[in-house]
């Protein structure tokens, strides 16, 4: 893709240690933004700061978990000292713990629910006037959310994940009705069978194995190809919003 470059940005990436979050870290990084990494695995993130340093970029590492108010609180206070004002924010942590419904299993519910709902909605209160401040001195603002494809596809044994990816897309949606009109651009993107860390959190064998034939069956997106899209949307010219990106495997549905 064609892009134009994002040096003298600044963005945070959640997330970041694995999968789409570290491969978005490492296109902005290569194209010129600073970036602060969000995750809770510091060592990871130490290698992910290493390995965009070696290659000419600025990073820096912030152990942050988005379940805790605290924790987020601390990681806006270490970004801002060291890098200033926000004005790129993708908010890609996540977990996907699919099963029946009927299992009951009320503590995963809680915990899709207060990483990939609350979760974005901690680094929004905490970014958010950040990106505000950045676009009334004319700069360009950003706000990425990586929603899924489960938003609107039911799967079987996912209703609460997708339930929780719904809530991202609608809240992308409406946060558009207060962003906007101080020129900070809300993009929602909706990947399809990508591959990353999310299948590792199913715990169920026969739900493993039926999501290995999905992905052997139609094939993934690359990580990269999420993190290229973001690098996309967010080097349009100031005044161009793409607002809602769903992205697929050529083979999905």
């Amino acid at each position: 893709m064609s892009y134009e470059n994002l040096s003298g940005r600044t963005a945070v990436v959640t997330g970041a240690a694995s999968g789409i979050g570290e491969a978005v870290a490492l296109h902005l990084a290569a194209q010129g933004a600073r970036v602060a990494l969000l995750a809770r695995r510091a060592d990871r993130l130490e290698a992910l700061v290493e390995k965009i340093r070696a290659g000419g970029g600025e990073a820096l590492a912030v152990a942050a978990d988005v379940t805790d108010d605290a924790s987020v609180d601390a990681a806006r206070a270490r970004v801002l000292e060291a890098f200033g004002t926000v004005d790129l924010v993708v908010n890609n942590a996540g977990v996907m713990l699919p099963n029946p419904i009927g299992a009951g299993r009320i503590e995963e519910w809680q915990r899709m629910l207060d990483t990939n709902v609350t979760g974005v909605l901690r680094v929004i209160r905490a970014f958010g006037a950040n990106l505000v401040a950045a676009a009334g001195e004319g700069r360009t603002a950003d706000l990425v959310n990586i929603s899924s494809i489960g938003a609107h596809i039911p799967f079987p044994n996912y209703a609460v994940y997708g339930a929780t990816k719904a809530a991202v897309t609608y809240l992308s949606q409406s946060l558009r009705t207060e962003f906007g009109p101080q020129d900070v651009r809300v993009t929602n993107i909706e990947p399809g069978l990508t591959e990353s860390e999310l299948k590792t959190h199913v715990d169920s064998t026969e739900l493993s194995g039926q999501l290995d034939g999905m992905f052997e069956a139609i094939g993934a997106l690359a990580a990269a190809d999420v993190a290229d899209v973001v690098a996309y949307v967010t080097s349009r010219p100031r005044h161009v919003n793409l607002r809602q990106i769903m992205v697929l495997p050529t083979r999905q549905a």
